[in-house]
Protein backbone atom coordinates (compact mmCIF):
# COMPACT_ATOMS: atom_id res chain seq x y z
CA UNK A 1 0.00 0.00 0.00
CA UNK A 2 1.31 3.75 -1.07
CA UNK A 3 0.53 6.64 0.53
CA UNK A 4 -0.47 9.05 -2.07
CA UNK A 5 -0.93 12.95 -1.88
CA UNK A 6 -3.30 14.44 -4.71
CA UNK A 7 -2.78 18.34 -4.90
CA UNK A 8 -6.56 20.33 -5.97
CA UNK A 9 -10.04 19.03 -5.50
CA UNK A 10 -11.26 19.85 -8.87
CA UNK A 11 -13.23 16.86 -10.71
CA UNK A 12 -10.20 15.49 -12.45
CA UNK A 13 -8.12 15.84 -8.80
CA UNK A 14 -11.33 14.03 -6.90
CA UNK A 15 -11.42 11.21 -9.70
CA UNK A 16 -7.90 10.54 -9.60
CA UNK A 17 -7.86 10.57 -5.73
CA UNK A 18 -10.57 8.22 -5.91
CA UNK A 19 -9.04 6.00 -8.44
CA UNK A 20 -6.18 5.26 -6.10
CA UNK A 21 -8.38 4.50 -3.12
CA UNK A 22 -9.95 1.95 -4.85
CA UNK A 23 -7.06 0.49 -5.38
CA UNK A 24 -6.33 -0.01 -2.24
CA UNK A 25 -3.82 2.95 -1.59
CA UNK A 26 -4.00 5.48 1.17
CA UNK A 27 -4.99 9.13 -0.20
CA UNK A 28 -4.92 12.82 0.56
CA UNK A 29 -6.21 15.54 -1.23
CA UNK A 30 -4.79 18.74 -0.70
CA UNK A 31 -7.10 22.08 -1.79
CA UNK A 32 -6.47 25.24 -1.05
CA UNK A 33 -9.59 26.68 -0.87
CA UNK A 34 -12.32 25.73 1.92
CA UNK A 35 -14.63 23.46 -0.14
CA UNK A 36 -14.14 21.22 -3.40
CA UNK A 37 -14.44 22.12 -6.94
CA UNK A 38 -13.94 26.30 -6.97
CA UNK A 39 -11.94 26.54 -9.97
CA UNK A 40 -12.19 25.32 -13.20
CA UNK A 41 -14.51 22.26 -12.54
CA UNK A 42 -17.21 25.05 -11.35
CA UNK A 43 -17.26 27.57 -14.41
CA UNK A 44 -17.93 24.66 -17.25
CA UNK A 45 -20.53 23.98 -19.83
CA UNK A 46 -21.45 20.99 -17.65
CA UNK A 47 -21.42 18.81 -20.98
CA UNK A 48 -20.96 15.41 -21.23
CA UNK A 49 -18.86 15.16 -24.75
CA UNK A 50 -19.18 13.22 -27.28
CA UNK A 51 -15.46 12.89 -28.59
CA UNK A 52 -15.93 14.01 -32.00
CA UNK A 53 -14.13 17.24 -32.32
CA UNK A 54 -10.51 15.96 -31.38
CA UNK A 55 -8.05 14.33 -33.46
CA UNK A 56 -7.66 10.62 -33.53
CA UNK A 57 -5.40 8.88 -31.27
CA UNK A 58 -5.10 11.95 -28.95
CA UNK A 59 -5.53 12.03 -25.16
CA UNK A 60 -8.55 14.39 -26.23
CA UNK A 61 -10.35 12.14 -27.80
CA UNK A 62 -9.56 8.46 -26.52
CA UNK A 63 -10.19 9.74 -22.62
CA UNK A 64 -13.49 11.98 -23.56
CA UNK A 65 -14.65 8.82 -25.65
CA UNK A 66 -13.96 5.96 -22.83
CA UNK A 67 -14.57 8.90 -19.69
CA UNK A 68 -18.05 9.75 -21.16
CA UNK A 69 -19.17 5.70 -20.90
CA UNK A 70 -17.90 5.54 -17.28
CA UNK A 71 -19.27 9.07 -16.37
CA UNK A 72 -22.80 7.80 -17.83
CA UNK A 73 -22.26 4.38 -15.50
CA UNK A 74 -21.01 6.50 -12.49
CA UNK A 75 -24.56 8.88 -12.73
CA UNK A 76 -26.45 6.04 -12.48
CA UNK A 77 -24.98 3.88 -9.95
CA UNK A 78 -24.77 7.50 -7.72
CA UNK A 79 -27.55 9.25 -8.49
CA UNK A 80 -25.92 11.87 -9.97
CA UNK A 81 -28.41 14.05 -12.11
CA UNK A 82 -27.70 14.18 -15.94
CA UNK A 83 -29.40 13.92 -19.06
CA UNK A 84 -28.59 12.42 -22.37
CA UNK A 85 -30.42 15.22 -24.34
CA UNK A 86 -28.26 15.02 -27.32
CA UNK A 87 -26.89 18.28 -29.75
CA UNK A 88 -26.76 19.32 -32.95
CA UNK A 89 -23.80 21.08 -34.23
CA UNK A 90 -25.30 23.53 -37.07
CA UNK A 91 -24.07 24.92 -40.07
CA UNK A 92 -26.00 28.03 -40.51
CA UNK A 93 -25.00 28.72 -44.37
CA UNK A 94 -23.04 26.80 -47.10
CA UNK A 95 -19.82 27.67 -46.13
CA UNK A 96 -19.97 25.90 -42.56
CA UNK A 97 -20.93 22.55 -44.08
CA UNK A 98 -17.58 21.11 -44.36
CA UNK A 99 -16.76 22.29 -41.21
CA UNK A 100 -18.99 20.05 -39.76
CA UNK A 101 -18.55 17.38 -42.49
CA UNK A 102 -14.84 17.39 -41.28
CA UNK A 103 -16.05 16.87 -37.02
CA UNK A 104 -18.41 14.19 -38.36
CA UNK A 105 -15.28 12.38 -40.23
CA UNK A 106 -13.31 12.95 -37.03
CA UNK A 107 -15.85 11.82 -34.80
CA UNK A 108 -16.61 8.53 -36.72
CA UNK A 109 -12.88 7.66 -36.70
CA UNK A 110 -12.79 8.57 -33.04
CA UNK A 111 -15.04 5.77 -32.55
CA UNK A 112 -18.59 8.06 -31.00
CA UNK A 113 -21.63 6.03 -31.69
CA UNK A 114 -24.97 7.69 -33.38
CA UNK A 115 -23.80 10.83 -35.23
CA UNK A 116 -25.40 11.15 -38.40
CA UNK A 117 -25.50 14.53 -40.74
CA UNK A 118 -28.86 15.49 -41.80
CA UNK A 119 -30.18 18.69 -43.84
CA UNK A 120 -31.81 21.74 -42.13
CA UNK A 121 -35.40 20.65 -42.69
CA UNK A 122 -34.18 17.92 -40.54
CA UNK A 123 -33.03 19.48 -37.84
CA UNK A 124 -35.63 21.67 -38.27
CA UNK A 125 -38.25 18.98 -37.10
CA UNK A 126 -36.34 18.17 -34.02
CA UNK A 127 -35.93 21.84 -33.22
CA UNK A 128 -38.38 23.97 -34.43
CA UNK A 129 -36.77 27.09 -33.70
CA UNK A 130 -33.22 26.40 -35.11
CA UNK A 131 -32.21 28.03 -38.40
CA UNK A 132 -29.41 26.35 -40.26
CA UNK A 133 -28.78 24.43 -43.97
CA UNK A 134 -26.98 20.98 -41.96
CA UNK A 135 -26.19 19.80 -38.88
CA UNK A 136 -24.80 16.83 -37.31
CA UNK A 137 -26.64 14.89 -35.00
CA UNK A 138 -24.78 13.47 -31.26
CA UNK A 139 -27.61 11.75 -30.03
CA UNK A 140 -24.61 10.88 -26.80
CA UNK A 141 -24.13 14.35 -25.91
CA UNK A 142 -25.70 15.22 -22.32
CA UNK A 143 -25.74 17.57 -19.44
CA UNK A 144 -24.70 16.84 -15.46
CA UNK A 145 -25.00 18.84 -12.20
CA UNK A 146 -21.24 18.69 -11.82
CA UNK A 147 -21.58 19.66 -7.90
CA UNK A 148 -23.24 16.29 -7.36
CA UNK A 149 -20.85 14.91 -9.86
CA UNK A 150 -17.62 16.26 -7.57
CA UNK A 151 -19.51 15.56 -3.93
CA UNK A 152 -20.53 12.14 -5.36
CA UNK A 153 -16.89 11.47 -6.14
CA UNK A 154 -15.85 12.69 -2.13
CA UNK A 155 -18.07 10.22 -0.65
CA UNK A 156 -16.14 7.10 -3.04
CA UNK A 157 -13.20 8.71 -1.49
CA UNK A 158 -13.87 9.11 2.12
CA UNK A 159 -15.77 5.67 2.10
CA UNK A 160 -12.62 4.15 0.89
CA UNK A 161 -10.54 6.13 3.78
CA UNK A 162 -9.10 8.78 1.34
CA UNK A 163 -9.38 12.10 3.26
CA UNK A 164 -9.57 15.67 1.80
CA UNK A 165 -7.19 18.54 3.52
CA UNK A 166 -8.78 22.35 2.89
CA UNK A 167 -7.02 25.27 3.25
CA UNK A 168 -4.19 23.25 2.21
CA UNK A 169 -1.90 24.84 -0.29
CA UNK A 170 1.07 22.88 -1.23
CA UNK A 171 3.86 25.12 -0.51
CA UNK A 172 6.56 23.34 -2.08
CA UNK A 173 7.76 19.25 -3.11
CA UNK A 174 10.96 17.75 -2.50
CA UNK A 175 12.14 14.35 -3.58
CA UNK A 176 13.60 12.94 0.30
CA UNK A 177 15.15 9.70 0.57
CA UNK A 178 12.90 7.88 -1.71
CA UNK A 179 9.37 9.88 -0.64
CA UNK A 180 8.05 13.26 -1.44
CA UNK A 181 7.87 15.52 0.97
CA UNK A 182 4.92 18.17 0.39
CA UNK A 183 5.51 21.52 2.50
CA UNK A 184 1.75 22.42 3.54
CA UNK A 185 0.76 24.99 6.33
CA UNK A 186 4.25 25.17 7.65
CA UNK A 187 4.10 21.23 7.79
CA UNK A 188 6.22 18.64 6.13
CA UNK A 189 4.37 15.57 5.50
CA UNK A 190 5.87 12.16 3.54
CA UNK A 191 4.09 10.69 0.72
CA UNK A 192 5.45 7.27 -2.00
CA UNK A 193 3.94 9.71 -5.03
CA UNK A 194 1.88 13.19 -5.68
CA UNK A 195 -0.40 13.88 -8.51
CA UNK A 196 -0.94 17.81 -9.45
CA UNK A 197 -3.69 18.13 -10.59
CA UNK A 198 -4.09 22.12 -9.70
CA UNK A 199 -5.61 23.23 -12.59
CA UNK A 200 -5.04 26.80 -13.28
CA UNK A 201 -2.33 26.71 -10.26
CA UNK A 202 -0.57 23.24 -11.59
CA UNK A 203 2.10 25.62 -13.28
CA UNK A 204 2.96 26.64 -10.10
CA UNK A 205 2.77 23.75 -8.58
CA UNK A 206 5.38 22.28 -10.78
CA UNK A 207 8.05 25.22 -10.09
CA UNK A 208 7.79 24.26 -6.78
CA UNK A 209 8.71 20.40 -7.22
CA UNK A 210 12.29 20.29 -6.63
CA UNK A 211 14.13 18.74 -9.02
CA UNK A 212 11.57 18.96 -11.62
CA UNK A 213 12.75 20.05 -14.45
CA UNK A 214 11.77 23.96 -15.03
CA UNK A 215 12.06 23.69 -19.03
CA UNK A 216 9.26 20.46 -18.95
CA UNK A 217 6.50 23.17 -17.68
CA UNK A 218 4.63 24.32 -20.48
CA UNK A 219 3.17 28.01 -20.86
CA UNK A 220 0.35 28.99 -19.33
CA UNK A 221 -2.23 30.55 -21.44
CA UNK A 222 -5.40 32.07 -20.22
CA UNK A 223 -8.48 32.06 -22.34
CA UNK A 224 -11.47 33.43 -20.53
CA UNK A 225 -14.88 32.42 -21.33
CA UNK A 226 -18.55 34.53 -20.24
CA UNK A 227 -21.78 32.98 -20.42
CA UNK A 228 -25.15 35.15 -20.77
CA UNK A 229 -28.36 33.58 -19.03
CA UNK A 230 -31.40 33.70 -21.13
CA UNK A 231 -34.75 34.74 -19.79
CA UNK A 232 -37.89 32.82 -20.66
CA UNK A 233 -39.19 29.37 -21.67
CA UNK A 234 -36.26 27.26 -23.28
CA UNK A 235 -36.60 26.97 -26.87
CA UNK A 236 -34.56 24.44 -27.29
CA UNK A 237 -34.65 20.72 -26.05
CA UNK A 238 -31.08 19.49 -26.99
CA UNK A 239 -27.79 21.61 -26.89
CA UNK A 240 -26.95 23.89 -30.25
CA UNK A 241 -23.30 24.07 -31.48
CA UNK A 242 -22.19 26.32 -34.54
CA UNK A 243 -19.06 25.47 -36.19
CA UNK A 244 -16.46 25.76 -33.96
CA UNK A 245 -14.01 29.08 -33.50
CA UNK A 246 -10.30 29.41 -32.78
CA UNK A 247 -10.04 28.97 -29.30
CA UNK A 248 -13.23 27.28 -28.88
CA UNK A 249 -16.72 25.31 -29.97
CA UNK A 250 -18.00 28.61 -30.41
CA UNK A 251 -20.80 30.36 -28.42
CA UNK A 252 -23.34 27.69 -27.74
CA UNK A 253 -26.41 26.90 -26.03
CA UNK A 254 -26.58 24.57 -23.46
CA UNK A 255 -28.95 23.44 -20.97
CA UNK A 256 -29.17 22.78 -17.20
CA UNK A 257 -30.94 20.29 -15.60
CA UNK A 258 -34.01 22.45 -15.13
CA UNK A 259 -34.21 23.23 -18.65
CA UNK A 260 -32.81 26.73 -18.50
CA UNK A 261 -31.14 28.63 -21.67
CA UNK A 262 -27.46 29.92 -21.00
CA UNK A 263 -24.74 30.67 -24.27
CA UNK A 264 -21.33 30.26 -23.90
CA UNK A 265 -18.72 30.34 -23.65
CA UNK A 266 -16.67 32.92 -25.89
CA UNK A 267 -13.26 33.43 -25.86
CA UNK A 268 -11.24 36.12 -24.75
CA UNK A 269 -7.72 35.59 -24.07
CA UNK A 270 -6.18 37.17 -21.31
CA UNK A 271 -2.75 37.66 -19.08
CA UNK A 272 -4.69 37.46 -15.16
CA UNK A 273 -7.22 35.61 -13.70
CA UNK A 274 -11.06 37.60 -13.92
CA UNK A 275 -13.93 35.93 -13.92
CA UNK A 276 -16.21 39.24 -14.30
CA UNK A 277 -18.31 39.21 -17.22
CA UNK A 278 -18.81 42.37 -19.15
CA UNK A 279 -22.52 42.95 -20.16
CA UNK A 280 -20.73 44.81 -23.17
CA UNK A 281 -19.98 41.64 -24.55
CA UNK A 282 -23.65 40.42 -24.90
CA UNK A 283 -24.13 42.48 -28.15
CA UNK A 284 -21.33 39.74 -30.07
CA UNK A 285 -23.39 37.14 -28.67
CA UNK A 286 -26.82 38.23 -29.88
CA UNK A 287 -25.50 38.31 -33.17
CA UNK A 288 -23.84 35.06 -32.80
CA UNK A 289 -27.09 32.88 -31.76
CA UNK A 290 -29.07 34.85 -34.21
CA UNK A 291 -27.09 33.05 -36.77
CA UNK A 292 -29.08 29.85 -35.38
CA UNK A 293 -31.55 31.36 -33.38
CA UNK A 294 -33.15 34.25 -35.61
CA UNK A 295 -35.72 34.59 -32.39
CA UNK A 296 -33.70 35.49 -29.84
CA UNK A 297 -35.89 38.07 -28.03
CA UNK A 298 -34.43 41.52 -27.83
CA UNK A 299 -32.71 41.71 -24.20
CA UNK A 300 -33.49 37.98 -23.04
CA UNK A 301 -29.43 38.09 -22.70
CA UNK A 302 -28.20 38.09 -18.79
CA UNK A 303 -24.57 38.17 -17.48
CA UNK A 304 -24.58 34.99 -15.61
CA UNK A 305 -20.65 33.76 -14.77
CA UNK A 306 -17.17 33.33 -16.59
CA UNK A 307 -15.00 30.25 -16.76
CA UNK A 308 -10.91 30.27 -17.50
CA UNK A 309 -9.46 27.59 -19.51
CA UNK A 310 -6.35 26.60 -18.53
CA UNK A 311 -4.81 26.27 -22.08
CA UNK A 312 -0.83 25.42 -23.57
CA UNK A 313 -1.58 27.64 -26.82
CA UNK A 314 -2.43 30.62 -27.52
CA UNK A 315 -4.51 32.85 -29.90
CA UNK A 316 -3.45 31.51 -33.79
CA UNK A 317 -2.22 28.01 -32.87
CA UNK A 318 -3.78 24.48 -33.37
CA UNK A 319 -5.27 23.50 -29.74
CA UNK A 320 -2.92 21.53 -27.45
CA UNK A 321 -3.90 17.51 -26.10
CA UNK A 322 -4.27 17.29 -22.53
CA UNK A 323 -0.53 16.83 -21.26
CA UNK A 324 0.42 14.23 -18.37
CA UNK A 325 3.95 14.32 -17.35
CA UNK A 326 4.87 11.12 -15.41
CA UNK A 327 7.99 9.08 -14.29
CA UNK A 328 8.19 7.82 -17.57
CA UNK A 329 8.76 11.38 -19.35
CA UNK A 330 10.52 13.23 -16.62
CA UNK A 331 12.54 10.01 -14.68
CA UNK A 332 11.07 11.05 -11.41
CA UNK A 333 9.60 8.23 -9.21
CA UNK A 334 6.17 8.86 -8.01
CA UNK A 335 5.46 11.96 -9.21
CA UNK A 336 2.48 13.11 -12.39
CA UNK A 337 2.00 16.65 -13.28
CA UNK A 338 -1.07 17.54 -14.90
CA UNK A 339 -1.20 20.66 -17.53
CA UNK A 340 -3.83 22.00 -19.74
CA UNK A 341 -6.45 19.94 -18.70
CA UNK A 342 -9.68 22.45 -20.39
CA UNK A 343 -12.81 20.83 -21.98
CA UNK A 344 -13.49 18.04 -22.41
CA UNK A 345 -11.48 17.79 -19.23
CA UNK A 346 -15.13 17.04 -17.00
CA UNK A 347 -16.27 14.01 -19.40
CA UNK A 348 -12.64 13.15 -19.52
CA UNK A 349 -12.25 12.96 -15.62
CA UNK A 350 -12.87 9.26 -14.63
CA UNK A 351 -10.61 7.88 -17.96
CA UNK A 352 -7.97 10.07 -16.81
CA UNK A 353 -7.41 9.07 -13.68
CA UNK A 354 -7.54 5.78 -13.93
CA UNK A 355 -4.37 6.12 -16.59
CA UNK A 356 -2.40 8.39 -13.87
CA UNK A 357 -3.75 5.56 -11.27
CA UNK A 358 -1.89 2.86 -13.59
CA UNK A 359 1.51 5.46 -13.91
CA UNK A 360 1.57 5.47 -10.27
CA UNK A 361 0.45 1.94 -9.01
CA UNK A 362 -1.12 -0.56 -11.05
Amino acid sequence: MSEVLVIGAGVVGLAVARAVARRGHTVVVAEAAGVIGTGVSARSSEVIHGGMYYPEGSLRARHCIAGAAMLYAFCASHGVPHRACGKLIVATDETERAAIAKIHARGVANGVEGLTLIDGAEARTLEPNLACVAALHAPGTGIIDSHALMLALQGDIEDRGGAIAFHSPVAGLARTGGAWVATVNGDELAFDAVVNAGGLGAHGVAARAAGYPSERIPPRILAKGSYFGCLGRPAFSRLIYPAPVEGGLGIHLTLDLAGRMRFGPDVEWIEAENYDVDPGRADAFVRAIRRYWPGLPEGALTPDYAGIRPKLTGAGAPAADFLIDGPAEHGLAGLVHLFGIESPGLTSSLSLAEEVADRLCP
